[in-house]
């Protein structure tokens, strides 16, 4: 289907005949307010503001037909034909399309006849706008008459069906635009949508009835079939959409170049001005410009290993993956969230520490707005209204704590402890009840951050088991283990072993900032919870998992199903509090049971549930081997290459990231049609089972790409930094002689070899030729310094 370009910052789709992508192969475009995801036949949604509540055009979530609500089209008026740069509307079979989808950008580029077409979406970097150039070049030796329809089908809102009767459309004087609004929707009423082209319409149409036609479709418009004008109707109750067709000359051997903008404005009249600004603005330059932002972003670490596929996503895609999608669209083709997850954009934000602090600090204090006084917090919220849902999941009430003593950790800045922040009020869950959904009131009483990270802390450990154990109450990291504690005294082994490293990390902030009361408390807690995980959770050969309520073990060699899971046993390493030989034992244990070397897979846990009694949770409602059932969750695989890493099992671990890596899942046709998502971006999970083995799930909108880039950059390749200072700690396979790279870190650009070195014990650096014996160093500003870093061979 296509493959990398160059050195892997673009992949290219190449469709002929009828041939399509096994699935959407997709490209995700936003700022931070506003974008838009387009398939490699070029079918596309756009949103704005929220990306679940204010979809500007129709969101597909059909990887079967993936219907198009945007389009353009071409009608030639000498032949009488109609086709498209896009195989998604259309489409000719006699003409191959070839789509190139990059950072902030999708190209589309074919050819019919004398006719060669080149179209590419971008969306401003600050305004609400997706700008699309199309060139069209004729090389023959007559001239080409076409005309050029660009179309959008209107939403409004989270849903068509809700939404199309009550959209009024209109017709800016000043620019020809088509607008829309619709004044009846719940949050987006006073925004007003708008398709418009930078040079004078020929004719325009706001009823999709006009232009799909009775018996059409909107990748066979009976209006573009024919090449017919349009009525110029921009009326109310009609089925809204907005459709320009315009008429172009190209003589022989010329070219022509439009633009077209699709967005959304606070007023008719913001919109009129947008259209005028960005349609004066030379696209070109925007390009230009487009790259430069991403590669001062991207070019903070770039790496040159022995593996291609590695440089690739560590270089490109998985810090584009992580900052375009999950932080600022938070939306895909699978899923339109729209919202802020409590744990999930903290874990995002910290995968990009050396690139950009800011956008962790950022986040840091955006979560810790979501708590109530009493210390759990906002599971998710949607920005702008702030509902949110208020839940019994464990886990949550960790994460601000643990995100913040790893800022801490990397950036040294002690400050954002001191940041007052409000808490949110709302009413507590009634017993029983496991989820509440509504709109906190902001409340008047405010605290300093490390007050918030504090409370949750303390009542991470006021929910404990007579045991000593995290009790897992809703669910914790595995959200859909929904069942196993609701009752309040099921536990949760994994949320053991976190809590206890966070406590570990956290405990001597408390001290830093006075609170000694509170550290010797969670110290004393901690010197608990690791006795309590040895002596209850111990199975033999692994940790267990947890418990249910009853007390009927989860994860142990007595279980039916979920004999196994990974997290227990690699957060046994992670959290450094593990007994060594105990978790050597259990992650060999888990080597052998959930790598799954045919597939080329690592599983949460084995066997998948599917007839045991006991009720885990929705978890159990997947079939089995799908998703968080017994198939790879991604997410915890990273979990796992870096605890093999860290006890220095650098093969497997390696083994099992190269399993993790979706260009090895698609280095052949029968490869990519047999895992069937993209395989230039990380997918949250990957089937087990039964005839689905080795197929991709859900691509994009997926915490997984910012750990996986952990997992490669700090677990493999040993990158850290560590307040002003850059760390080497490698642990590379043994089939590597070491490797290159480039960092631009600190205000410094530092050019990096790791080399084995038979003659040294331990990781030693060479700065610019001074040797030392330390593995890190503080770069000054402004300097270019050459590092060489050796490792024992």
């Amino acid at each position: 289907f296509g493959g990398f370009d160059g050195d892997g910052r673009h992949y290219v789709v190449r469709l002929a005949g009828r041939r399509t992508t096994p699935q959407p192969w997709i490209n995700v475009v936003s700022n931070a307010s506003f974008g838009f995801h387009v398939s490699a036949e070029g079918a596309a949604f756009t949103w704005s503001r929220n990306s679940r509540d204010y979809q500007l055009t129709p969101w597909a979530n059909d990887p079967v037909t993936n219907r198009p609500g945007e389009g353009i089209y071409i009608y030639d008026h000498a032949g009488g034909r109609a086709f498209s740069p896009l195989a998604a509307v259309v489409r000719d079979p006699a003409m191959t399309y070839e789509t190139w989808h990059g950072q902030g950008f999708s190209t589309f580029r074919s050819k019919r006849g004398p006719l060669s077409m080149d179209l590419t979406h971008v969306v401003d970097p600050v305004d609400p706008v997706k700008i699309s150039r199309l060139r069209i070049q004729n090389s023959g030796s007559v001239p080409a008459r076409l005309r050029v329809y660009a179309y959008a089908e209107w939403v409004l809102g989270s849903h068509r069906s809700r939404t199309a009767a009550t959209i009024v459309p209109s017709r800016d004087a000043a620019t020809g635009a088509l607008l829309a609004q619709n004044p009846y929707g719940l949050d987006f009423s006073e925004r007003v949508a708008f398709l418009a082209a930078d040079g004078a319409a020929h004719s325009v149409t706001a009823d999709r009835g006009e232009f799909i036609g009775r018996h059409g479709t909107s990748e066979l418009p009976q209006a573009v079939l024919s090449g017919a004008s349009l009525s110029g109707r921009v009326e109310a109750g009609d089925d809204p959409c907005a459709a320009i067709a315009r008429d172009v000359d190209i003589p022989a051997g010329g070219d022509v170049t439009l633009l077209w903008l699709l967005g959304d404005a606070a007023s008719a009249e913001e919109a009129s001005a947008l259209v005028q600004h960005h349609c004066s603005k030379d696209f070109d330059q925007r390009l230009a410009d487009n790259e430069r932002t991403w590669r001062g972003f991207l070019d903070t670490i770039q790496v040159e290993t022995p593996d291609k596929a590695l440089n690739a996503m560590v270089n490109h895609w998985l810090p584009y993956q992580s900052l375009a999608c999950r932080i600022r669209a938070r939306s895909a083709f699978y899923q339109a969230s729209g919202a802020f997850g409590f744990r999930d954009q903290l874990q995002d934000t910290l995968a990009l520490l050396v690139h950009d602090p800011k956008l962790a600090r950022d986040q840091i204090l955006n979560a810790a707005r979501r708590q109530f006084p009493e210390g759990d917090v906002q599971h998710w919220w949607l920005p702008r209204t702030e509902a949110g849902v208020r839940t019994m999941i464990s886990d949550d009430v960790v994460w601000l704590a643990h995100a913040t003593a790893h800022y801490l950790q990397v950036t040294g800045d002690t400050a954002i402890l001191r940041e007052q922040l409000p808490f949110i009020d709302g009413p507590p869950l009634e017993e029983g009840e496991h989820d509440a959904f509504f709109t906190p009131e902001i409340s008047k009483k405010t605290a300093s951050l490390y007050d918030h990270c504090a409370r949750a802390l303390d009542l991470a450990i006021k929910r404990s088991s007579p045991a000593g154990l995290p009790l897992i109450l809703g669910g914790d990291w595995n959200d859909g283990m929904n069942r196993v504690g609701e009752h309040g005294k099921g536990e949760s082994v994994w949320l053991g072993w976190f809590l206890l490293k966070t406590l570990g990390d956290f405990a001597p902030v408390a001290k830093a900032e006075g609170d000694t009361k509170r550290a010797q408390a969670w110290t004393k807690h901690a010197d608990v919870l690791k006795r309590a995980l040895e002596s209850t959770a111990w199975d033999g050969e692994w940790y267990r998992r947890g418990s249910f309520d009853d007390g009927t073990p989860l994860g142990s060699r007595g279980s039916q199903e979920c004999k196994i899971d990974s997290i227990a046993q690699s957060w046994s390493v992670l959290s450094g509090e593990g007994d060594p030989a105990r978790s050597t034992t259990a992650m060999q244990q888990a080597m052998k049971m959930l790598v799954d070397d045919e597939l080329k897979i690592v599983k949460l846990f084995t066997p998948p549930f599917s007839r045991t009694e006991q009720n885990p949770g929705y978890i159990k409602s997947y079939p089995p081997g799908v998703r968080e059932n017994g198939g790879q969750y991604t997410h915890a695989a990273t979990w796992f290459v870096i605890a093999l890493a860290e006890m220095g099992r650098t093969d497997d671990a390696y083994r099992c990231l190269s399993m993790l890596n979706p260009v090895n899942h698609a280095l052949d046709e029968a490869a990519a049609e047999h895992y069937r998502v993209e395989p230039y971006v990380v997918a949250a999970d990957v089937y087990a089972g039964q005839g689905k083995g080795g197929r991709g799930g859900w691509t994009w909108y997926t915490g997984s790409a910012g750990w996986l880039y952990r997992a490669a950059v700090e677990g493999i390749l040993g990158i850290e930094r560590r307040g002003e200072r850059i760390q080497f700690r490698p642990k590379l396979p043994s089939h590597w002689d070491g490797y290159a790279a480039t960092l631009k870190v600190l205000g410094a650009e530092l050019r990096v070899r790791v080399v084995r070195d038979a003659k040294v014990k331990a990781i030693s650096l060479e700065v610019d030729g001074k040797k030392t014996k330390a593995s890190s160093f503080e770069p000054k500003a402004g300097d270019k310094a050459e590092v060489v870093v050796r490792i024992p061979a």
